[in-house]
Order: C-alpha cells, then sequence, then structure tokens
C-alpha cells in the first residue's frame, strides 16, 4: 500500500501491550529513541505486530505541539 506521509521512523517493536480493543506498542529507533502508537488490537493482528519486528512508524499529522 502506497502512503503519501512522508515522516517515516525505522524500528524495532520493543513492547505491545493489548488491552481490549486497543494496544500500545513501543518502537525502539535506530538512535535509541522511542515512539509510542496507540492502535487498535485488529490492527495489531492484521500487521503481525510483535515484540522484535522490524517496522516504520510513519507519522501524518495536520498539527505538532511543543511544550516547554
Amino acid at each position: 500500500m502506497a502512503l503519501s506521509a512522508r515522516n517515516r521512523l525505522a524500528g524495532t517493536v520493543r513492547s505491545v501491550e493489548t488491552d481490549g480493543l486497543m494496544a500500545e506498542v513501543e518502537i525502539e529507533l535506530d538512535g535509541g529513541q522511542v515512539v509510542t502508537a496507540v492502535i487498535t488490537a485488529g490492527s495489531v493482528d492484521r500487521l503481525g505486530v510483535e515484540e522484535g519486528a522490524e517496522l516504520d512508524a510513519v507519522i501524518k499529522a495536520t498539527e505538532v505541539m511543543v511544550e516547554n
């Protein structure tokens, strides 16, 4: 599937915590940073997301907020 999002961060799944219909996925990037995504449990199954899997975190947002 082709996506228009340009912000792709390659990483490895560090953990997957499923609770009911939702799942929290922690992705460790190549530089050691961690990105956390909340997706549906169905998407975890459909995409085959599991600990140790290599995947891309794709970020597509209309707004980014920064707080200091």
